[in-house]
């Protein structure tokens, strides 16, 4: 069994996938309070389904792409066993905080990993074993707050030799840094990571469900 908030189809807003029709399950819980949350409505309550109760929902959409997310959906045990059977059946990929290990997570699933700058003030609950794990078809994210944040994620990726190893992505923290002075950082370094910013948001705010 696992703990639900909602299940939804929306349009993809963030990573590589940015712009496809997904179906998204959002799992219950968290064990971060980073300061720009916006989910923070996951963080408790929710309805338990078991696995085939979250399928059956799911099939009514008729998706090509399915996203598991939370609140940390890897604090559920039981996330991993959804996760293969959603493989076996859809292109599917997960965003977790990167402070859970994610060395058990099926090799067919995307892996949005965020890494948690000091802007986020959860930097401290970074598991940086997960890299080892990070396969070409994974995602690192960034939340940028400010040009330190920026500074960090720099030396962080330089140091760990992440940028060959998968996709890179920053993205603005949301009305609280300006998009475009994370593109001029950018430009000025010549640094090869894609910068995103969050596309339902754009298009819904913050509306629970999109």
């Amino acid at each position: 069994m696992l703990r639900v908030t909602e299940i939804f189809n929306s349009i993809q807003g963030e990573s590589t996938l940015t712009g496809l029709p997904t179906v998204f399950i959002r799992l219950t819980g968290c064990p971060l309070r980073c300061q720009y949350c916006d989910t923070s409505y996951a963080f408790t309550g929710g309805i338990k389904l078991s696995i085939e109760q979250i399928l059956q929902r799911i099939a009514t959409y008729s998706p090509k792409f399915v996203t598991v997310t939370g609140g940390e959906p890897l604090a559920q045990k039981d996330c991993l066993k959804l996760l293969k059977e959603l493989c076996d059946r859809y292109t599917v990929s997960l965003e977790t905080s990167g402070a859970i290990g994610i060395g058990d997570v099926d090799s067919r699933v995307i892996k949005i990993v965020d890494v948690k700058t000091p802007g986020s003030l959860e930097d401290s609950k970074n598991l940086y074993e997960n890299f080892q794990y990070l396969l070409p078809q994974d995602q690192l994210k960034f939340v940028i707050c400010n040009e330190d944040d920026y500074k960090w994620s720099k030396n962080l990726l330089e140091d760990h030799q992440l940028i060959s190893k998968c996709e890179v992505l920053f993205s603005p923290s949301y009305q609280s840094m300006e998009l475009r002075d994370l593109a001029d950082w950018i430009v000025r370094d010549n640094f090869p990571v894609r910068l995103q910013i969050q596309l339902h948001k754009y298009i819904w705010g913050n509306e629970p469900g999109r």
